[in-house]
């Protein structure tokens, strides 16, 4: 996914719903249906994984990773971010 290509979707207090896939062999990062779907080559040890998935979807939505909240979700796969 090229940065910002979801820009639009980039309102301050906005959340979005994300499913990861962590250790995949192949990254992605694609929209369906409302929900982030997520995948990131680091482990879940020690919240590499979160900040992996959290630096993708700053990607995506062409903003800051700083600007990305971990709502709910930190050692869930289902996991929930809000943009400040």
């Amino acid at each position: 996914m090229r940065k910002g290509e979801q820009a639009a979707l980039a309102v301050s207090g906005a959340e979005f719903a994300v499913r990861v896939t962590p250790r995949a062999r192949v990254a992605s990062c694609v929209l369906e249906g409302g929900v982030w779907r997520i995948a990131v080559g680091a482990p879940p040890e020690d919240g590499r994984a979160n900040a992996a998935v959290a630096e993708v979807l700053a990607h995506a939505l062409g903003v800051a990773k700083g600007r990305l909240v971990l709502v709910r979700g930190a050692t869930s796969r289902e996991k929930r971010f809000r943009l400040e």
